[in-house]
This record gives C-alpha cells, sequence and structure tokens, in this order.
C-alpha cells in the first residue's frame, strides 16, 4: 500500500474528519468541564486537604515544571482498591504520542479545533519560536491514528498561516523523509525540502529511522521514546528515581510491582512469586502489542511457545478480581470497574489522561475511558485479555491498524457516569500523569550530555538488550 505525502493549507479544518462520529455531538459531562476549569492553585488545594501528608510547595513545583523534551504525553491508568477500600489511580504505562483528540468532547459551542488547537496553539508552535531553527517548513509525521494526524496538520496550517507537510513515515517502507546535518529533508516530487519543525505521531519504533538527536525541532523526540515514552522497562526506572526524589514530600508515582530485565527463561520463576497471575511485556510494544496477561499454566505455556523479537522482558503484579488478582510486596489491589450495567456486569476500564507542557507549566488535553470485552468474574477467565486488555487497537497487518470504537466510553454525559469517578480522581489522575512525564523527562535529560549528545554507554547499562541497541539510529 503506497501512501502519499498531502499539503495542508490554512481555513480546511473539518470537525467531522477528525472527530470519532460518536464524539462528534457529543457534550462534556458537568464534573469534567468543572475540572478544566480549575487552575493549579485550587488543584493543590483540594489535593493538599485530601491528603495532608503532601507537600503544596512540591505539588505546585510539579505542575509548573516546564519539559525540556518531553512535550506531551498520555497515561494510561486503573482505578483501583484494596481489601480496605484504599482507593488510587495506577500508572499502567505512559506514552509520547498518546491517542485521544478524536475521542474528546468540546469544552464550549465555540470549541470547533478542541484540543488540537489547544495543545499546538499553547505548546508546539511557543516551543517551536523558542528554539533556533534551520531554515525549512513544517511537518506531522505519522505511522498511525490518520484520523488526529490530520487533524494536527490541518491546526497547524490554520494556526500559523503555513502549509504544512503531511508525511507518511511508516516501519519497514520506503522513507519519503532522510536526515542530512541533523536536518529532516522531505523528498517529494524530486524536491528536496528541509523541515525546520515536526508534530510527530511515529509510533512503531520509531529510533530505527529517527536519530535521537536533530538540528530540525521533533516534538516529542525520538530520545523521549527511549527514555521511557516507548520503553516500559526504562520508564519503570525513570519512575523509581523519580520516587526516590519525592520520598519526603509525601508524593509518589503509583505503579503496580515491577521486576524488569527478565530474560524469556527466568519468566516462570517470577510468575511463581506473584502467585501464579501476573503480567508479562515487551518494553517497547505499544497499542497493546506485546502484553500478556496471565492467570493460568495453559496461558503462561501459550506465552513461552511464542518467538519474541526482544531479549529482555518486565514482570507486574496483575491488577483483576479480587478473588484472583496478584499478591505482590504492595498487597493486594483489584479493580474498581464500571457501575454495574442492567445485566448486572462490571467490566474493568482505565482511562487515558493526556497532558502538554506550556510555559506556565502543564495542562491537561484530553481524556477519554476504554473497557474491555468482556465482563469481570469471580473466578479466573478462560481467555484473560478478553477480561482485563482495555486497548481498542486492532492490528490487522503489517502497518495496518483498525480501532473498537464500541468499547470506547467518551467523557460527555452519557458514558462518564458508568466509569464510577468523580473529580478528586480526575485530580488524582491528572498529578499521576503530570509525575510520570516529569520522570521520563529526567530520564531524557540524563540520557544526553553537556553538548547535548545522546550518552550511548549510559543507555546500554540501563537497557542492555542487544535486539533493541542495532535499531537504534544514532
Amino acid at each position: 500500500m503506497e501512501r502519499q505525502v498531502e499539503i495542508f493549507t490554512p481555513n480546511e479544518f473539518e470537525p467531522e474528519k477528525h472527530f470519532y462520529p460518536k464524539a462528534l455531538n457529543s457534550q462534556l459531562h458537568g464534573i469534567v468541564s468543572h475540572f478544566f476549569n480549575l487552575d493549579h492553585k485550587r488543584i493543590v488545594e483540594r489535593y493538599v486537604h485530601l491528603n495532608p501528608t503532601v507537600d503544596s510547595d512540591t505539588l505546585a513545583e510539579i505542575l509548573n515544571y516546564q519539559c525540556k523534551h518531553f512535550f506531551w504525553g498520555g497515561a494510561d491508568l486503573f482505578y483501583v482498591t484494596t481489601e480496605k477500600g484504599n482507593r488510587k489511580m495506577v500508572v499502567l504505562e505512559t506514552n509520547s504520542c498518546p491517542s485521544g483528540q478524536k475521542s474528546m468532547p468540546p469544552r464550549t459551542d465555540a470549541d470547533e479545533q478542541r484540543g488540537y488547537k489547544y495543545l499546538i496553539e499553547n505548546s508546539f508552535i511557543p516551543l517551536m519560536k523558542k528554539k533556533r531553527l534551520p531554515a525549512g517548513a513544517l511537518a506531522v509525521i505519522y505511522d498511525k491514528n490518520y484520523m488526529e494526524v490530520t487533524g494536527y496538520a490541518s491546526t497547524l496550517s490554520e494556526l500559523t498561516g503555513e502549509k504544512v507537510y503531511l508525511i507518511p513515515h511508516f516501519n519497514k517502507e520506503d522513507q519519503p523523509i532522510s536526515f542530512e546535518n541533523g536536518i529532516m529533508i522531505l523528498n517529494h516530487e524530486g524536491n528536496k525540502i528541509p523541515i525546520r519543525a515536526a508534530f510527530r505521531y511515529v509510533t512503531q519504533k520509531p529510533w530505527n529511522r529517527i536519530p535521537v538527536t536533530s538540528k530540525t525541532f521533533i516534538y516529542n523526540s525520538t530520545l523521549v521514546c527511549l527514555s521511557g515514552g516507548r520503553n516500559k522497562l526504562l520508564a519503570n526506572k525513570a519512575y523509581e528515581i523519580y520516587n526516590t526524589e519525592l520520598m519526603s514530600s509525601g508524593l509518589k508515582i503509583n505503579m503496580p510491582e515491577t521486576i524488569k530485565d527478565v530474560s524469556k527463561l527466568e519468566i516462570p520463576l517470577w510468575i511463581k512469586k506473584f502467585g501464579g497471575k501476573a503480567v508479562i511485556k515487551n518494553p517497547y510494544s505499544n497499542a497493546g502489542q506485546g502484553v500478556y496477561t496471565i492467570t493460568s499454566e495453559k496461558e503462561l505455556d501459550d506465552f513461552l511457545e511464542i518467538e519474541h523479537e526482544y531479549d529482555q522482558f518486565i514482570i507486574q503484579s496483575l491488577i483483576g478480581h479480587y478473588n484472583w488478582s496478584s499478591h505482590s510486596a504492595l498487597g493486594k489491589y483489584y479493580h474498581i470497574g464500571t457501575v454495574p450495567n442492567k445485566k448486572g456486569h462490571t467490566y474493568i476500564a482505565d482511562l487515558r489522561i493526556m497532558v502538554y507542557s506550556t510555559s506556565q507549566g502543564f495542562r491537561p488535553c484530553a481524556f477519554y475511558a476504554r473497557r474491555a470485552l468482556s465482563p469481570m468474574s469471580k473466578t479466573p477467565p478462560e481467555n484473560s485479555w478478553e477480561v482485563l486488555g482495555t486497548n481498542l487497537s486492532i492490528k490487522k497487518g503489517d502497518n495496518q491498524w483498525d480501532s473498537d470504537t464500541n468499547r470506547l466510553l467518551l467523557m460527555d454525559r452519557k458514558d462518564f457516569n458508568s466509569l464510577g469517578i468523580g473529580i478528586d480522581d480526575l485530580i488524582e489522575a491528572y498529578i499521576q500523569t503530570v509525575q510520570t512525564i516529569i520522570a521520563i523527562d529526567k530520564m531524557a535529560i540524563t540520557l544526553l550530555n553537556k553538548k547535548g549528545q545522546f550518552r550511548a554507554k549510559l543507555f546500554k547499562s540501563l537497557d542492555n538488550d542487544e535486539s533493541l541497541l542495532k535499531e537504534l539510529m544514532l
């Protein structure tokens, strides 16, 4: 399938092309609307009131932090509880280049471009203007999520008054771009067009065709992906390092117990440690790929029979129904799940929080939720992924994707109520998301030397996976 470079010009934005039909005429739920109207000061006051051991100055610093590399991201969170009713938002993973705009209801009736405009206008354009960039055009590069990338391209063109190139940049396909002396070059219709700044929505192994650093401003850079945005192994190490930094403040990133740097041969031993129930993750996959939920010997045996392209895995405690969640050092978490429907079914759901960095700190951009295919039961299911897996992406082949929007839950007046969460849960989810992005941003800062060059030896010491190291475009 040959994909063409497209050119977007101002005043072409058409909402029906960039939002799901379900979201087009949706109305934002009042609680979510109220959250978007809270400033940082009110969020801090509310959170510290409910968590009096938290240092308010540290929390204010976190919300007002300005990222050096990780400018927009989205965290996936589970709403969980313990047998004692201790409720938490737990971070599953954080993504650079997250989806979410096409699922977000408008904040006002005049809010035509919604999150596309908020992000481009308040984050991408100001950052671009701050930097000394080579001469050249603007671009959006992508390998997935055509509905959203066209929304970004159209919005960027409208806000800058320039034409914007929408460039397909798929893994293992002919590439219309190359890099010369650190500058991205578009080869289009026989012309070589330098790109001064590019909005990136490249999700599949971006490090094998986009260099870690460049003179072209790439929002977000491949460095962010390697530091944790698309590398679950380094993300977890970044979270642990940042949690140590936060220890005296009463704040921390909540995450499942995680065992890192696990070879395939070791996996059965660690599964046994978690009571036979755990989650195995390929650290470098996304969109629901490379995640294996294990609740039985059969599921473990099925996993061990698969050939894998990487050498290292991470193992996490499994959060499921109270009767079949992992026992971990942190205790036993289980899913609160959706409010029971008319059939009495409760589904596991996650919450995606997308945020972006500005000169005044972080801002929320888009939220949505996703529920699993099958309802929770008191006994472990035969196919645990159907009960535990919430990702909507469906891989149809190499570089071909679809989405199961039947399980999408919007932040609108209809779907939001089924999640059973309130304003304080949104505040906690937002704070958790911001903390994960700061942790990964700090890891990215550490992985560059004073000259702005990638510290390959340090990276190898943190992630010594030969298969990954061979892929890096340095």
